[in-house]
């Protein structure tokens, strides 16, 4: 993760019985849904999700780097940090910790946003209010 990351919001999520797999711990396809909850709340607590001239930000990459396996029960603090910003798209960087052992780093991962048109489906410089926040420091 980028050292001049900024963190935007942080999230407790429960695991839950039907996050489990075969192996008794979090599937790994689960991760990126623990990641879109904090994203989506964090884009919608912005204005950002969808806008009123029908722009929003879409997946064009995203990844995970599993640390370590989940197990139930198990509360997780999901952290969402955004990084420098391009001409329409952003990074979004991610942490999934343990709420009993802070100290305790289960993955981190990675999303790369693009600002698009929703009419068009095609990119679209990022808004003022976004870069601006985007760029503030940490």
């Amino acid at each position: 993760m980028s050292l001049d990351k900024k963190l935007f919001l942080s999230q407790r999520i429960p695991v839950r019985w039907g996050d489990l797999d075969a192996n008794n711990h979090v599937n790994n396809a689960t991760y990126f849904t623990y990641f879109e909850q904090v994203r989506i709340e964090w884009l919608e607590s912005i204005g950002a999700q969808n806008t009123a001239e029908g722009q929003g930000p879409v997946v064009v990459q995203t990844g995970c780097d599993f640390l370590k396996p989940i197990p139930y029960p198990e509360t997780l603090e999901v952290r969402i940090y955004g990084g420098q910003p391009g001409r329409s798209s952003f990074p979004t960087l991610y942490e999934i910790m343990s709420c009993e052992n802070p100290e305790l780093k289960y993955a981190t991962g990675q999303a790369i946003m693009v600002w698009t048109d929703r009419h068009s489906g095609k990119s679209h410089p990022l808004p003022e209010f976004l870069r601006t926040l985007l760029d503030a420091k940490p």
